[in-house]
């Protein structure tokens, strides 16, 4: 049956698939902003723990695309966890019929040796929110503001002050601000709301 409702592909990070617990309380909360697909990459089917070759990650990623999209005839986005929303980048980059959107929650900017992993980003012409946690090592946010200057893709930067990858805050620090883990996680997909409200 044909859909309008908005299409959110939700993809993991590296090091945890789609039933983790942190991905099931991020879908429900993209829920209320469309019809959330999630899959895993092809080594977490296997039962491996590194991750596929680009390539690979790359052709799954589109593959459950194309599976989320038929019979779809409203905006499309794709939605991505660290890995997952680098991997959509390339995936946005790659496709004729390109998704309206791309939302990156942690986005892995600093490569494991210290290579800036900004090629992707500056090839992108889908816009992008970039979800970012101050405390976050692989994506230092003066690091990326420098590249977000050089793209030609519409982009947003939506700041968890205090998070880290997983855009977790600590209790002290929540404690201190006089906030919740439920008020930072609201912020995030009110943030996530108002960019899709304009881009898809």
């Amino acid at each position: 049956m044909a859909s309008a409702t908005r299409l959110l592909l939700f993809a993991p990070g590296a090091g945890a698939p789609s039933a983790s617990a942190w991905m099931q309380a991020e879908k429900r909360r993209l829920e209320a902003l469309g019809r959330v697909v999630t899959f895993d990459y092809p080594y977490m089917l296997e039962g491996r723990k590194s991750p596929d070759r680009a390539p690979v990650l790359i052709a799954a990623h589109e593959a459950a695309f194309a599976r989320a999209s038929e019979g779809h005839t409203g905006k499309r986005v794709l939605i991505g966890k660290s890995m997952g929303g680098r991997i959509g980048c390339h995936v946005a980059v790659k496709l004729g019929a390109k998704p309206d959107a791309l939302v990156c929650l942690g986005y892995p900017l600093v490569g494991q040796r210290g290579d800036v992993r900004d090629a992707v980003l500056l090839e992108l012409e889908t816009p992008v929110l970039f979800v970012q946690g101050t405390r976050d090592t692989l994506c230092p946010l003066e690091r990326l503001e420098a590249v977000r200057k050089r793209m030609r893709a519409p982009n947003v930067l939506h700041v968890v002050q205090g998070g880290n990858h997983s855009l977790a805050v600590g209790k002290r620090d929540l404690a201190a601000r006089g906030l919740t883990e439920a008020a930072v996680d609201a912020a995030v997909t009110e943030a996530i709301a108002e960019f899709l409200a304009e881009h898809a």
